[in-house]
């Protein structure tokens, strides 16, 4: 009976379900953020994302256009600015319909991208596609299995280390922010322990003060 056949399926069957489980895994953990924003003349919308440091960022952003296969309107603009937790400019353009921008994140904290529709008359509203990707979703998978001459396979099994080095680094950041977080509770209490203290001790010296100065007024008096 010959079962290299079915031994052949059973192999192809598994590399499926490998390569779904490792594709749905990333799909679950992925850094990604799409949207589409609704602008008006005049106004600004702002959008942040945490991205730690040495994490790769993609962001692309165009306006829709109401009109399949003409021009936009000259009211439909954009002044868009990408800035760090700091204020330092990673992307800055003026007048634009779509645009793109890739860096690489020099601190962590809160990245803001702020998008502004200059003032027009009369005021006109038009929706924009953003899309900001960072992290192990920020990669140009597709060009580095080209480059590398890799199966798709082996592109996934690339994602999930990359996956749990994010995930691993991230660990170690919330126990560090934990850490912080203990010895900030450990001196908010100790601080909150001196002023209970020295509550008390001012209360029973004005107290002190006050029988003082009613034994004083009584001894004055000739009631004692």
């Amino acid at each position: 009976m010959d079962l290299l056949p079915s031994r052949c399926k059973i192999h192809k069957t598994k590399l499926r379900w490998i390569l779904t489980t490792m594709t749905m895994t990333v799909m679950m953990i992925r850094r990604g953020e799409s949207m589409r924003l609704d602008m008006e003349s005049g106004n600004s919308k702002c959008i942040s994302d945490d991205i730690k440091t040495n994490y790769m960022t993609v962001g692309t952003y165009s306006i829709v256009n109401p009109n399949e296969g003409h021009h936009l309107p000259p009211s439909h603009k954009l002044f868009v600015t990408v800035s760090s937790p700091k204020g330092k400019s990673h992307h800055h353009a003026e007048n634009v319909e779509s645009g793109k921008f890739v860096f690489t994140a020099d601190e962590t904290g809160d990245y803001m991208t702020c998008f502004v529709a200059p003032g027009y008359r009369p005021t006109a509203k038009f929706a924009v596609d953003f899309e900001w990707k960072s992290g192990v979703e920020a990669k140009d998978w597709t060009t580095i299995a080209k480059r590398g001459q890799i199966t798709m396979l082996e592109v996934e099994v690339r994602k999930l280390l990359d996956v749990t080095e994010t995930i691993h680094d991230e660990m170690f950041q919330l126990r560090e922010r934990e850490r912080e977080m203990q010895e900030l509770n450990r001196s908010t209490n100790s601080r909150m322990a001196a002023l209970s203290l020295l509550s008390f001790v001012v209360t029973m010296s004005v107290a002190g003060l006050q029988l003082w100065h009613l034994k004083s007024f009584l001894e004055r008096k000739k009631l004692l």
